[in-house]
């Protein structure tokens, strides 16, 4: 199982990740609140301003304090070392 570092310690694991997305849309805030009213948020943001918001393929939804694209980045490094 390979696992992604989102920030302050925080992994997710790769292969459940369907979407990094910015918290700035509604239709996102409309996820995350329906996430939070089915106890399916998990916050890991440990107090700071949430940055990206990741959607898991068991519908779960992840916050974090770390840019989508740093995220990002972080999977493409995940994937190259796993060719190598």
């Amino acid at each position: 199982m390979k696992l992604i570092n989102i920030g302050f310690g925080n992994l997710v694991s790769y292969s459940r990740i369907i979407a990094v997305v910015s918290p700035d849309s509604a239709p996102i805030k409309r996820i995350v609140q329906d996430a939070k009213a089915n106890s399916m948020l998990i916050d890991a943001t440990c107090g700071r301003r949430c940055k990206a918001v990741i959607i898991t393929d068991s519908d779960h939804v992840v916050l974090s304090a770390i840019s989508p694209e740093t995220i990002g980045n972080r999977t493409e490094e995940s994937e190259d070392k796993n060719e190598q």
